[in-house]
């Protein structure tokens, strides 16, 4: 029996690994998904922009004006660069936590599996020593009867 204890207590210490492991996992995945968003949001203020400086060339800039637009697409730009990086960092932590959170699965369901074969062998010698007493006993009744 102390086998199924540490076994359980085994299997409840991976519960919770596996747990906090697949929180942070989430949580990892949740930073992918905003860092896209704003990517697309960058995205989209970089297009606007575009779009106002060719509407603004069309009605006439003044080469001052022509310069902020052009700066600020160049800072988008330089925006957009970074926030690429974000992403690229953000789903190589995601992977990082998918996979311990495989890994602390793997573990986990092993010791379950562990636990469950413990669990037959035990049952397995009880049905054994049940069959032996029962066994015994007819036996006894047998010579009882003989005598």
């Amino acid at each position: 029996m102390a086998k199924t204890s540490a076994l359980e207590t085994l299997i409840d210490l991976a519960q919770r690994d596996s747990d906090a492991i697949a929180k942070r996992l989430g949580v990892a995945l949740k930073a992918v998904e905003e860092a896209e968003q704003k990517l697309v949001m960058l995205d989209g203020y970089r297009d606007e922009y575009v779009r106002k400086l060719d509407a603004a060339q069309m009605n006439g800039i003044t080469p001052f004006a022509y310069q902020n637009f052009v700066a600020f697409i160049g800072k988008l730009d330089n925006a957009i660069i970074g926030q690429r990086e974000v992403i690229k960092h953000a789903k190589y932590k995601a992977d990082v936590e998918k996979k311990a959170w495989q890994e602390s699965e793997r573990k986990r369901l092993s010791y379950r599996t562990l636990n469950e074969r413990a669990a037959a062998e035990a049952l397995a010698i009880e049905n054994k020593r049940d069959q032996k007493l029962m066994d015994d006993h007819a036996a006894r009744g047998a010579r009882y009867k003989q005598n």
